[in-house]
């Protein structure tokens, strides 16, 4: 692990490295996830928990088909009934 110096600036701002940007793919106006445990600091990107929660959540997603699909058959069906 690689330790780098950041800054806090004006406002209470912090100034991530050049490298620490780079590194993890961050451009100006990225959204970042900040998660405080005791005296520490963890800074990630929003896109790498969002990917994080999609492959958590693939496993309860239908092999086959959309479930929009599914909801309009159920649907159609319950209005050719009535």
């Amino acid at each position: 692990m690689t330790i780098l110096r950041g800054k806090v600036i004006a406002g209470g701002r912090i100034a991530l490295p050049a490298d620490v940007r780079r590194s993890l793919g961050l451009q100006n106006g990225d959204t970042v996830l900040f998660e405080v445990n005791g005296d520490e600091v963890r800074i990630r990107p929003a896109r790498s928990a969002l990917r994080r929660v999609q492959e958590r959540l693939r496993a309860f997603a239908p092999t086959e088909g959309l479930v929009s699909d599914e909801l309009i058959a159920e649907r159609r069906a319950e209005a050719a009934r009535d």
